[in-house]
């Protein structure tokens, strides 16, 4: 057993604090990660807050990079030394969904969050956010959550790998399956957004549209790719429609979270285009269409799920764009924290403020 530092929220709401832990030593199956980098995402907030059910207490973070620094018995393909980003959504491979192309949606791969990931010094039990627990000087993963990158990448550039980039880029390539040519609104400038607006370039998209309420974040939505910038409003789909030809984008993509902004990606969206959901939002808030305009407008409303990725397959190619400078990671930090200040990074989220705060170990 060892001990380690991390960030924990022990009930919905509580302040985040960073306590000392005790993590049990690596079993079968698992790895033990020193932490190198890790991202503050929207999903670590929804946690915290109770938004996301989950089990509590709970040490945050699941986007994140490092390097193995031991390996439990029958583990294979990874070594003491490798840096690896870690996977939040690990799919067992055996599932009815894993089977037929949708590990993304893999029936077991929530497992993890639910078991025992330590313990605090009163002895409280404590669960791994999304079966990962990114915000700790070192973390034990099963060995499915590891994949291994380059050692020349740096683990603050992969780190973001591991869900903003996948997801928001994913939803472009894997989801929409966005066409060159193609017009695409991105609603949501956060980290997932940003790396949408990054797919929407890479894919071809000649016009893509940037929204979100903070101005500052335009300068660097077009340096990414974005041709336009739009803060929401009651006219946006006006708006969204006077610069995509009068009949309104091919493609939207949600990365809020709220029937607000859903509603605002489909209408945003031409006859016959798509709106793809991204955000995490809340059970309890409802979106509302009539039933006249799903048949009239001839949309396709979808939900994606971690970008509808497989990181065994997608993250290779995703670090080829990187090393080709098609994709840019290092902008989409827009600050460098410790761990002590991952509940002022939380709050930032909230307010909108920034892209993505990236813990330093």
């Amino acid at each position: 057993m060892s001990t380690t530092l991390a960030a924990v929220v022990r009930a919905p709401g509580e302040p985040v604090r960073v306590e000392e832990v005790t993590l049990p030593d690596v079993g079968p199956g698992q790895v033990r990660v020193r932490m190198a980098a890790a991202g503050v995402c929207h999903s670590d907030l929804s946690l915290a807050s109770g938004k996301l059910a989950h089990p509590m207490p709970a040490a945050l973070g699941h986007e994140g990079a490092g390097s193995v620094v031991a390996v439990g018995e029958g583990v294979t393909g990874l070594s003491v030394g490798d840096t690896v980003l870690l996977n939040w959504n690990p799919p067992c491979r055996a599932c009815w969904h894993c089977g037929n192309g949708e590990p993304y949606l893999c029936a077991n791969a929530t497992d993890a969050s639910r078991r025992v990931w330590g313990t605090l010094a009163d002895g409280t039990e404590l669960h791994p956010c999304l079966g990962v627990a990114a915000f700790a000087q070192e973390t034990v993963v099963p060995a499915g959550a590891c994949v291994a990158v380059p050692a020349d990448i740096p683990p603050t550039e992969a780190a973001l790998l591991g869900c903003a980039v996948l997801t928001g880029v994913g939803a472009v390539r894997n989801a929409a399956r966005v066409r060159p040519g193609q017009s695409v609104a991105v609603i949501g400038l956060g980290g997932v957004g940003l790396a949408a607006v990054q797919g929407a370039r890479i894919a071809g998209a000649t016009t893509i549209i940037a929204v979100d309420p903070v101005e500052e974040k335009e300068e660097l939505a077009r340096s990414l790719g974005a041709t336009h910038f739009l803060t929401p409003g009651d006219d946006l789909a006006r708006r969204v429609r006077k610069l995509a030809d009068g009949r309104g984008v091919d493609h939207a993509v949600e990365c809020v979270g709220r029937a607000a902004t859903i509603r605002a990606a489909w209408s945003c969206t031409r006859r016959g285009g798509t709106a793809t959901v991204v955000g995490f939002g809340a059970a309890t808030d409802q979106l509302t269409l009539n039933a006249l305009e799903i048949p009239h407008f001839a949309r396709t409303l979808q939900g994606c799920m971690y970008g509808s990725s497989d990181p065994a397959a997608d993250v290779p190619e995703l670090l080829k764009l990187y090393r080709d400078g098609e994709l840019d990671l290092s902008s989409l930090v827009s600050r460098t924290i410790g761990l002590e200040d991952v509940g002022g990074a939380l709050t930032d989220l909230h307010s909108g403020r920034g892209a993505r705060s990236l813990v330093q170990f």
